[in-house]
Parts: structure tokens; sequence; C-alpha cells
């Protein structure tokens, strides 16, 4: 699998034309001589023998496709690793896996849902299955750890990706899984992560999108779930909300809709895949999951002071900052960069006030005054019961 020009159809027809990987190895020079390539020359064993042991001094096993340890699950799929590296609990792959997928860049009613999905699936018996990556993926890994949860690498299994997410990834080790495909020590670039999205699917018997954009890796994952003949499943946002495009485009073409846990969870058992699952498992009373509001005259007309800057602002009127307020300067970089993160947890979907503040993590007092001054500006709306969304979406 290391060798020069050896992708992983390469290796499966290899090894399906030559029977062994010696003899594979064997035939190599000739079968590249043949495609015109005098120069040609295996991956020498020292350098295998290398990678093995720069991956267990990262404390990692290595898996090899024909092995018992293999994932069977994954071992359906037309383009298989050849080789994984994995650090932390192999029993985790006993479960029946579910995937839980988003974006980058969630807004706080994404993130809570993809909370309350994880651990439900997770109380109720299923490993749950992400990529390490920032947002929907992280809030998933974090709400399953109690009772493990398997996170997909593109980089090699001492490179966690992003840098943040060590301390969390050392933790999934301890009840979950790290698994990749990339010898230890590779830098995750942008070729690595099509390639892991195939894992995150071909290991999991259903993908459940939260949040993903029209053109966004979960919808690549998506398409590979569709592949390789796996569930595919999505909760659905506010047509008018760009984070919930591909995922609305989804159910549109026929993914399940779901809500909750238990709505994964009894779509899996009509289809037979918890059939081998472990007996226990079965879809247990989740926690209140998130829907869409109600779009009521109440919540879709903002508080007349909002309103009322708006209109002076259309008259020509400048509205004077209060006293105190931070003000929008860049050279301040702090209310702007505050401003920037409460925009891109907000959308057209109301979001409780108190569930932004925890999500941002900062004290009431320092993102207070941000609210009131996006909200003169025209850009936040405060809705009936102290909620907030995006003006004009």
């Amino acid at each position: 699998m290391r060798s020069r020009r050896v992708g992983v159809a390469t290796f499966h027809r290899l090894l399906a034309e030559h029977g062994s990987a010696a003899a594979a190895l064997a035939a190599l020079p000739a079968i590249a001589r043949a495609a015109g390539i005098d120069d040609y020359t295996p991956c020498p064993a020292p350098v295998a023998e290398a990678e093995i042991r720069a991956g267990l001094r990262a404390g990692a096993r290595l898996l090899t496709w024909n092995q018992p340890d293999y994932p069977a699950i994954l071992r359906e799929i037309s383009e298989a690793p050849p080789v994984l590296w994995v650090r932390g609990d192999l029993s985790a792959l006993t479960r029946l896996p579910v995937a839980v997928i988003g974006a980058r860049n969630a807004s706080s009613l994404g993130l809570r849902m993809a909370r309350g999905l994880a651990s439900g699936l997770s109380q109720s018996g299923a490993m749950v299955v992400s990529g390490l990556a920032r947002g929907i993926d992280t809030v998933a890994h974090e709400a399953a750890l109690h009772g493990g949860t398997i996170a997909i690498m593109a980089g090699g299994i001492d490179m966690v990706y992003p840098a943040e997410n060590g301390a969390l990834a050392d933790r999934i080790c301890d009840t979950g899984l790290l698994v990749t495909e990339q010898p230890p020590g590779t830098e995750p670039v942008a070729r690595h992560f099509p390639a892991r999205n195939r894992i995150i699917s071909g290991l999991s018997r259903a993908v459940v999108v939260i949040e993903a954009a029209l053109r966004s890796g979960s919808l690549i994952t998506a398409r590979c779930a569709l592949d390789q003949g796996r569930e595919v499943m999505a909760v659905p946002g506010h047509p008018m909300d760009a984070r919930a495009g591909g995922c609305n485009a989804l159910i549109r073409d026929g993914a399940t809709l779901v809500r909750n846990s238990a709505d994964v969870l009894t779509a899996l058992q009509s289809n037979g895949a918890c059939d081998d699952a472990p007996q226990e498992l079965a879809p247990k009373p989740p926690p209140p999951a998130p829907s869409l509001p109600e779009m009521g005259a109440d919540m879709t007309r903002p508080r007349q002071p909002a309103a009322v800057a708006r209109r002076l602002a259309e008259l020509g009127h400048k509205v004077a900052a209060k006293a105190g307020m931070p003000q929008r300067s860049p050279a301040q970089g702090g209310p702007v960069n505050l401003e920037a993160r409460v925009l891109s947890r907000l959308g057209p979907s109301p979001t409780e006030e108190n569930l932004l503040i925890r999500d941002l993590g900062i004290p009431v007092a320092m993102l207070a005054p941000v609210i009131l001054e996006l909200e003169i500006a025209g850009r936040v709306q405060r809705m009936a019961g102290g909620r907030l969304a995006l003006t004009g979406a």
C-alpha cells in the first residue's frame, strides 16, 4: 500500500490477481515497465518497518485488511482501506455505529441538536462516529464520550487536527477509538478529507447530517454512504439558512428526516440494520430535541428599538452609540471578533440567548453590549421569549 502509484483500488486489484501481498510486490516492477515506467521500485521493507515502529511509539495498533480485528462492516465497501492505524478501545467496533456529521461553522441550534442526538444515541447503546472536525463533529464526540465514540482522522494517528481537539482525542481513547489510514506523522491536507469521509460512512450503518451547505464535506460523506448502501438521514433546517441547504436537499431527494435519536434508531430497526447489534439496543426516550419554532407574528416582528434604528438609518440619521458600548473599530479587534462569532452562531431560526451565551463561553456582561449594538445596527433582531435571530434572512 505504501508503494508508489499504488492506491486503494490498485491494492485490491493486485491482491485479487496475484493472491498475496508478496506475489503482488514481486510483480509490481514488471507491471510498471509495461506501463512505461522503467525505474520502478516497490516500497522497501525498512520503510514499512519504520512506519510500524512510529505507530507503536504513538500508542497505536496496526490493523490490516485481512486480520480478524479489522472492522467487518468496513471490509464490505469496495475501497476498504488496506491498512488502518487505531488507538483506543477496539471493543468500540462491536457496537452499532452511527455517523453524526455536519458543519464546522454550526449555529447554536445545530450544536444543540448534535449534542442531544449524539447523547441519545450513545445512551441507547449505539456508537457515535464522526470526523473530529470543529463544530458538529466536536460536539457529537463530546456528547458521546460517556459511552464511547469513534473519530476518523484525516492525518496520522499522532497528528490531531484541529490542534485544539488534542485533549478530546485523548479522552476519546479512554472509551472509544481513533482511526486513520494515513501513516503516523502525516499532516492532514485537503485531499485526505474526502478519503477520510468514505471511512466515516463505511464504518457506519447510518449517516446523520446536521447542518450542511449545498457544497460541503458532509454531502461528500452522504454521497459515499449512498454508494456504500448505508442509510442517509438528515435534520431539517430553515430554508433560508445556507447551513441547512444540504440537509434540506437530502430530505427532498429521499433521505430520512430525523428529529432526535429515537427517530434514527427506529429507522434503522425498520430497515433491519440493528439485527446484528446488541439486544439491549433500542430506542429510548431521548432528551427533548430542539425543533424549529413556529413562526408567529410575535416572533417575526422585531422590538421597537431596532425597527426605529433601521428607519432612522433609511432616513439618513445616524444612531449614536451608547456610552460604554464596544465600538466597531478594527483596531480594537475584540468586539469585532465577538460580533463575528455571534453572527456565525445565529440564523433565521430564533436561538435562545442563554444558549448562545453558553456556546460562546463568555460572560453575559461582555456579550450584552455586542448584541445590543448588532440589534441597533439592524443585523440581529430580538424575538419573543428572549430569543435572537439574524435580521432580513
